[in-house]
């Protein structure tokens, strides 16, 4: 199976994103906002069982993919899923958890949502559903699921999941490694991930973020792990902006997320979340794609930062405790 999967990630090319409209005075970094090519295809399901270690479940392919179904392979980890969680409702309504997994997790297409205030979880469902919140990259698929289920759900059901969510205690699924070169990588299905060609390539100014295992990752594992490779530097030079803004480059994250950015009363916690989702957020606020009552506190917050300083400030984020508040 593994060598099958190698195969298909072999013929897929890295997809530029070219002449993509942007507000902001950079172009969105493609390596945040990978895109499928046009000619990219999922395996096909050969109607063997998939495992993932620590589990007594199977799942075919096909099973792992249907959104009205969350895979869960470890039910032992989160309480009794609602509905709108576990199955969500047909026919626009997916299970939350078949893209941001059983205890919330997230992925780096999407985002993790154990912790999230309830709160806010509703705010930003209420965003995407009127317009206020978009994408600098609007043809992503993440995203154009997540709008075409928000104008669809109900009231009861956003509250209903948002409360499972905030319940959940978040996870540390990032390691951050600074490096001078990194694995090839292709895009595969909105995501990055490493060829395992074992040829190599400067890692410029990007964050190259691919999971530990692509089987598992794909098989929809909620305790599937990533490495985000960063450039060197980013670290420390992250640490900065976060920390004192770098002579007004930025404001102190920890003035409104809270000294350890955990996050305070409706302020999301941003430590140890995935930097690519991260970048993409302060990038879509920039733009003016992400709008809404909490874009708009960030809109001086970001207006100064170039990309490269989002990808350092996303690169020590994702170094942090989730769990320290």
């Amino acid at each position: 199976m593994k060598n099958g999967i190698l195969v298909s990630i072999l013929c897929i090319a890295l997809y530029p994103l070219a002449n993509i409209p942007a507000f902001s005075a950079e172009e969105p970094p493609a390596w945040a906002y990978p895109v499928n090519p046009p000619d990219f295809k999922l395996p096909a399901d050969d109607g063997t069982l998939r495992r993932v270690p620590n589990s007594s479940a199977g799942y075919t392919l096909s099973q792992t993919r249907d959104r009205f179904a969350a895979t869960d392979w470890h039910p032992e980890d989160h309480p009794t899923m609602p509905e709108v969680v576990a199955r969500g409702r047909k026919p626009d309504v997916f299970a939350c958890a078949w893209c941001h997994r059983a205890d919330g997790p997230g992925a780096p297409e999407n985002s993790s949502l154990a912790g999230l205030p309830s709160a806010y979880i509703i705010q930003q469902m209420a965003d995407f559903k009127s317009g206020a919140r978009k994408s600098s990259v609007p043809k992503r698929a993440p995203m154009t699921l997540l709008m075409t289920l928000a104008k669809a759900v109900s009231d009861e059901e956003v509250v209903a999941a948002a409360n499972y969510f905030a319940a959940l205690p978040p996870r540390w699924t990032v390691k951050v490694v600074e490096v001078d070169r990194v694995p090839k990588t292709a895009v595969r299905n909105w995501f990055l991930a490493d060829l395992k060609s074992g040829e190599q390539e400067p890692i410029g100014q990007r964050i190259i973020e691919v999971p530990e295992d692509l089987e598992h990752f794909e098989s929809r594992d909620a305790r599937a792990r990533f490495i985000a490779y960063v450039p060197k530097g980013s670290v420390r030079k992250g640490e900065e902006l976060a920390t004192t803004g770098a002579d007004g480059r930025t404001l102190p994250c920890a003035t409104c997320h809270g000294p350890n950015f955990g996050g305070i009363d409706l302020t999301p916690p941003i430590a140890g979340r995935s930097p690519s989702y991260i970048v993409r957020q302060l990038y879509d606020i920039q733009s003016g794609a992400r709008a809404g009552s909490a874009a708009a506190q960030m809109k001086p917050v970001v207006e100064k930062m170039t990309v490269d300083d989002m990808a350092a400030l996303a690169a020590y984020l994702a170094t942090r405790n989730p769990a320290a508040k």
